[in-house]
This record gives structure tokens, sequence and C-alpha cells, in this order.
């Protein structure tokens, strides 16, 4: 038997295949495991912010496509990449055990944000990443910055800017985890939703493939993913919002952060929702429909009503 994996051809999406490969190799040796690279919308546009570019999905729907047309079986992304709604013959069949869920700073000398002189430079193109650091520090200038993660850190120490801010667990599964800088806090930067987890997409009539993949999927991060994507669908939120969210287990019940940033990160409407972890997709929709009672539907109507 043979598994295609469909993956895009960075560093660390061949890094979180070849995760997924290593552990199903090691408990089926007679499956033999194949590497299907493809390239995405997001890959191939690297000269303007996600923000600006039309579409959801920048980063998966190649592929999905994919993998509805049956040139591979299994699509590994990370969660985060992954948008709210998907096709009806796709979904996440597996969701790993999450890693560092946390935002870090490289900068240069290893200066803590706190301690950057003002006006310094830093270099993201996430909106919900911008929006935090203003919030904490207006006086910072963001300087959008795309690419894959290694080629971030390249622009990093080859130009004038002070600091990026990049996912923890990314740093950490291409090696580069003496980067870091300075771990964020979540009151100071709550992660994007799903941040740290892998998604393994498959097609809903191949039951066959999810029954082997099985044991790679971690109840206590399904529940949490489940929490942070329904607040992120009943948001409609994209890559033009500034939204975060991040759950997590506290005793027997599951707790929901999220928020909603105005671009500038001049208002954040933030709170938290708890539950029952069985009801993790309900506390996601009530955690949004909170926010945008408190407010939050104005900037939500403001950025979607510029566009």
């Amino acid at each position: 038997m043979t598994i295609r994996i469909g993956t895009r051809a960075s560093q660390l999406a061949l890094a979180q295949s070849k995760w997924v490969i290593d552990r199903v190799s090691a408990k089926y040796p007679g499956i033999r495991v194949d590497l299907v690279k493809i390239r995405t919308k997001g890959d191939r546009i690297i000269d303007r912010p996600l923000s600006t570019i039309d579409g959801k999905g920048l980063f998966v729907k190649e592929i999905e496509e994919a993998l509805a047309k049956n040139e591979i079986d299994i699509a590994v992304h990370s969660l985060k990449d992954v948008p709210a709604e998907l096709p009806d013959n796709l979904y996440i069949g597996i969701i790993p055990e999450r890693d560092d869920p946390h935002d870090v700073m490289i900068s240069k000398d290893n200066i803590a944000l706190e301690d950057l002189p003002e006006g310094s430079c830093i270099g993201t193109s996430s909106l919900r990443r911008s929006a935090q650091l203003l919030h904490y520090r207006p006086d910072l200038k963001i300087v959008p910055l795309r690419g894959n993660l290694d080629t971030r850190i390249r622009k990093f120490d080859t130009t004038d800017i002070q600091a990026i801010v990049v996912a923890a667990a990314g740093l950490k599964r291409i090696g580069f985890k003496d980067r870091i800088s300075q771990p964020l806090s979540f009151d100071l930067m709550l992660p994007a939703i799903g941040q740290g987890a892998l998604g393994l997409e498959l097609r809903r009539d191949d039951g066959e493939t999810r029954d082997i993949l099985s044991f790679l999927d971690h109840h206590e991060t399904r529940l949490t993913a489940e929490a942070e994507r329904s607040f992120l669908m009943e948001l409609k939120g994209g890559c033009q919002v500034p939204v975060a969210g991040f759950a997590r287990f506290k005793d027997r019940s599951l707790s929901l952060d999220g928020l909603v940033a105005s671009l500038d990160g001049s208002t954040i409407f933030r709170d938290v929702v708890t539950g029952p972890p069985q009801e993790a997709g309900d506390l996601g929709r009530i955690l949004a429909k909170k926010l945008l009672d408190e407010g939050a539907s104005r900037i939500l109507n403001d950025i979607y009503g510029s566009e």
C-alpha cells in the first residue's frame, strides 16, 4: 500500500510532513509513504501582504484540489493556515498533539520587546501580530515581511529590521529554537487560531486512510481546535481581520480566550468563556457572539466595508 502526502515545499512544511511520515512508517513498516510537493497561491505571491490578496486558503487551496482529485491521499497543513470553512468533500480528519502555541520575538542583540528603542522596526505580515504589537507599543513601526519562515529569518539577518515576530512551533520544527530572543506571553500576544497544531486533511469517503492515521489524533488538541475554529467561523474571519484565539484545558473545563482588534491596534475586544469540553464548538460560537455584541462587529464592518 502507498499513501501520498501533499504538502507545500517550504522547509517548515517539509519538516512537518516528515514528522508524519516517520511516525506512519514506524507503525506500519509495510506502507510506503510518498511526498508530493505542491506550490500554493500564497507561495507564488510574496511581494504583497496576505491581507491584500483575494481569496481564502492561500496556503491550502491547491493542495485541497489535489486531494479532491485523488492525486494525493493526505494533505498536511499548519492548522492556522486552514480556513474555518472547508470543501464539502474534505475534512480535518487528524489533529496531532499541539506543539508550543506561543509567538516569539527574534531581535538584534536579544533585546526584549519592552526595551526596544522608540520607533523600532518590527517585521511581520500578520495583521494579528501587528495589531497586538501596536496596542502594546504604538510607537513601533511595522515592516511588512513575507516569505517562508527561513526566508523571513534571512531577511531579518540581512536588513536593519530590529526584530521579527514568528511562531515558536515553526522555529522549533526547523531547528531554529536557539534564535528565540523572547517568548511572548498570551496576555501580550494571543496566538492565531490553531497555532502550533497540524491539521491532516482527508477525503470524507476515504475511511481506510483515516483508520490508518487515527493513532496520530490527539483528543484534547482536537477539542481545543474545535473551539478555536468555531470562534473563527462565527466571526467569518480571514487574513483581512486581526483575530486571535486560544483554548486550553483548566481542570475539567475548557477555557477559550479570543480577541478581535482594529488594524492599528488602538481598539481590542477580548474576552474568555469556559465550559464543558464536549461543548467546544458551542463555546467558540458563544465567545464570538459575545465579542460582536461588545463592539467587535464595528471593526469587522469597517474592515469588510472598506474592501
